[in-house]
């Protein structure tokens, strides 16, 4: 590509725009079929469809109990809530904000720390020095799918008698040496929103080999109402309906056909890119597989020529949609000011947090689209020098 990047005045790489994400719906025949049968059953919400969809997924990911609920933030909230936890939870700040509100809503404090500078996940080291004797949990994260070192913290768990527990939204599909998420730890949630690949439209999933725990979980998504109308605590309604569980069922059944392709996609963006200079890539640890739910890309500022953020601006000018994940990290958000945290243990969360990108990435995106989005990278960086002196472009 010779043409100047768009932010320069030259014409856009689409003429549409690409969006970062998109849901990949299954046969729109098969869920209009399905949803007749529930219309005329007058059963609408947490019954048979549910039931179903708790089986296949529990059958999928190899563990005992998987709990429909409304929201993976839900089903952390419950978990916490159930497990009578009190004092302090760990929790990396490179996450998405809704990990550290599930512990604000339960009124335990969260603990941020810092995460892996190549993994982007919680750094286990940072989780051990930050325990204490309030300490009562840690929070692990798959981050963009990437299964965090759940071996090293499983262990460190059973070291301090912590419970462990894992925000899996990202993780339906990703394996851990060799093993599908969702039996490790407590328990493990999974989001089932249109962003992520298997999709109920909204909706969580709760794993865990936990019989009792599960137990709990289903009366708490019930109001803490176990049937009789005399609650034993106080829960809310985080039930799933059968609209939801049906498109959740059909979804499953492409799932593997979707990661395989989610990493196919991956794939073609390092080849792509792997030469650019000042552009480099999550580590996915050798014997995992990530369900690459998004695909992320840092920015050395320095090498590379340009800011993440002039990039940014640079992507959007060619009608790329691409998204600062996660920007900014938790601990310098608003709504956890009063959890004041020490910068300087948190170094790697800022250096990830202001240098990361993340491109589009959907399970039926087209190589074609993938291949211009890379070249127009390249575009881009073929002409830093030129973006870099728009004086306009860096104020704004």
């Amino acid at each position: 590509m010779k043409n100047q990047p768009a932010i320069l005045g030259g014409r856009p790489a689409f003429d549409q725009p690409v969006a970062i994400t998109k849901p990949t719906i299954p046969s729109i025949e098969n869920l209009q079929r399905h949803y007749v049968k529930i219309l005329e059953s007058g059963m609408i919400t947490n019954a048979q469809y549910v039931r179903e969809f708790e089986t296949k997924v529990a059958e999928y990911l190899g563990v005992k109990n998987a709990i429909a609920v409304n929201s993976c933030t839900g089903g952390l909230m419950l978990i916490m809530k159930i497990l009578g936890l009190k004092g302090e939870v760990i929790v990396p700040s490179f996450t998405f904000h809704a990990t550290a509100h599930a512990v604000v809503w339960n009124n335990l404090k969260p603990v941020f720390v810092d995460c892996d500078p190549e993994t982007y996940g919680i750094d286990v080291n940072a989780a051990e020095k930050a325990i204490t004797r309030n300490t009562c949990a840690i929070i692990g994260v798959h981050i963009f799918g990437n299964p965090a070192d759940v071996t090293a913290l499983e262990t460190l768990a059973k070291k301090h008698n912590l419970k462990l527990f894992f925000d899996a939204a990202h993780g339906f599909g990703s394996q851990h040496e060799g093993r599908n998420l969702g039996g490790f730890g407590n328990a493990e949630v999974f989001s089932l929103s249109p962003t992520k690949l298997l999709t109920a439209g909204e909706g969580g999933i709760v794993a865990t080999n936990d019989d009792e725990l599960a137990k709990q979980i289903r009366i708490g998504r019930n109001y803490g109402d176990s049937g009789d109308y005399d609650s034993t605590f106080s829960g809310f309604n985080a039930r799933m309906s059968e609209f939801h569980a049906m498109l959740g069922i059909e979804s499953l059944k492409d799932l593997e056909k979707n990661v395989a392709r989610r990493n196919r996609i991956a794939e073609l963006y390092k080849t792509g890119l792997s030469q650019v200079p000042g552009i480099s890539f999550q580590n996915i640890k050798s014997g995992n597989r990530s369900s690459f739910k998004d695909f992320t890309i840092l920015i050395d500022e320095k090498i590379f020529g340009l800011s993440r953020d002039l990039l940014y601006k640079a992507l959007t000018a060619e009608k790329i949609s691409v998204k600062k994940y996660f920007y900014p990290p938790v601990h310098e958000q608003k709504a956890f000011a009063s959890y004041p945290s020490d910068e300087s243990q948190l170094k790697q969360t800022h250096r990830v947090s202001y240098n990361v990108l993340s491109l589009p990435l959907y399970s039926h995106i087209e190589e074609g689209t993938v291949a211009t989005i890379i070249d127009t990278i390249k575009n881009i960086y073929e002409h830093r020098q030129d973006i870099g002196q728009v004086k306009e472009l860096a104020s704004k």
